[in-house]
């Protein structure tokens, strides 16, 4: 077992999680670690957002889910009656390898052992309704932003219908013209994001680039409080959809290890459109009539919390 060292030790009850794990005989390793005086230091910036679990090398499960509760544990989550809505999806086949191959690195990292048991080939069985995927890691080791390419190969691609969620949407330059371009050559943007925030910054910088965005024509669902949608996928057409840990943000473009999964096939991209049409249906629609009746106070916020995306 692998665990994001900043990310879990701000949890709740993280040593008795750690004390758990060692006492039932679990191997767990921390990855990128901050203990200067284990000689074990990082840049604290860095983090492992990734989320992956394998069985048996056979089938494996992937998308936005942490292993917590869905509040989190956080007394001001409670309070606030905030809860997180999630999107994983089950994996067979040759894919499972690849992610699996993922894992093998991460922990050879951290580590400096081989997983060999996990290399060892998995026959996989064959079947009617296989589907054509690809995983995409990301990250600080890999020399280009592999999803943010990714992302911006597949937003111009688009002939028909793009439809995003993310809960935390603050994209770069590319990406907003890639975004608004898209509207601008006719092609229909949904943007799925949530109408409460559960970090300040982040949301107020997300919320500084609605105007845009509405006035080129993107269409802007929030998913009804108390829910955080914490869910990270996006489709395109009726052809291909990705889904994975990757936020459209700064921080999951240059900082974050992250793993994104490309499905091309018509009856998975189905499925995902049962999801978004949940989604919408649990939404409000957000109009420029009404975004721009917001006092000029939020607006102030808004922008200079922007100014200090890069570094949240």
């Amino acid at each position: 077992m692998l665990l994001d060292h900043i990310a879990s030790l701000r949890t709740r009850d993280y040593k008795h999680t750690i004390k758990r794990l060692t006492e039932m005989g679990a191997k767990w390793q921390l990855m990128l670690p901050v203990q200067p005086f284990k000689g074990k230091y990082q840049r604290p910036d860095l983090r492992n957002h990734r989320k992956l679990l394998f069985v048996d090398g056979a089938v494996g499960f992937m998308g936005s889910q942490n292993v917590i509760d869905r509040s989190y544990n956080k007394k001001s989550n409670i309070r606030r009656g905030l809860k997180w809505k999630e999107l994983i999806v089950r994996l067979e086949g040759p894919i499972v390898a690849g992610l699996n191959a993922i894992f093998i690195t991460d922990w050879y990292s951290e580590t400096d052992e081989l997983l060999r048991r996990e290399t060892e080939p998995i026959t996989a069985e064959l079947t009617t309704d296989a589907l054509d995927a690809q995983v995409v890691p990301s990250g600080p080791g890999f020399r280009g932003e592999n999803n943010l390419r990714l992302f911006l190969a597949l937003l111009y691609y688009a002939q028909e219908r793009i439809v995003i969620t993310s809960p935390y949407f603050v994209p770069d330059e590319s990406m907003l013209m890639a975004i608004t371009t898209a509207v601008q050559r006719g092609i229909k943007v949904d943007l799925f994001v949530s109408e409460i925030g559960d970090q300040a910054l982040v949301y107020h910088a997300q919320r500084s680039y609605y105007e845009a965005l509405l006035r080129a024509g993107v269409r802007i669902w929030m998913y009804k409080k108390p829910y955080i949608l914490h869910a990270k996928h996006f489709t395109i057409d009726d052809d291909v959809a990705v889904i994975g840990s990757s936020n459209m943000d700064m921080r999951s473009f240059q900082l974050n290890m992250e793993v994104s999964l490309m499905v091309r096939g018509r009856s998975f991209v189905e499925e995902m459109r049962a999801v978004e049409d949940g989604y919408r249906r649990d939404s409000k629609e957000l109009t420029l009539d009404v975004w721009m009746k917001q006092p000029l106070r939020s607006t102030v916020l808004d922008n200079l919390a922007r100014l200090t995306s890069a570094l949240q």
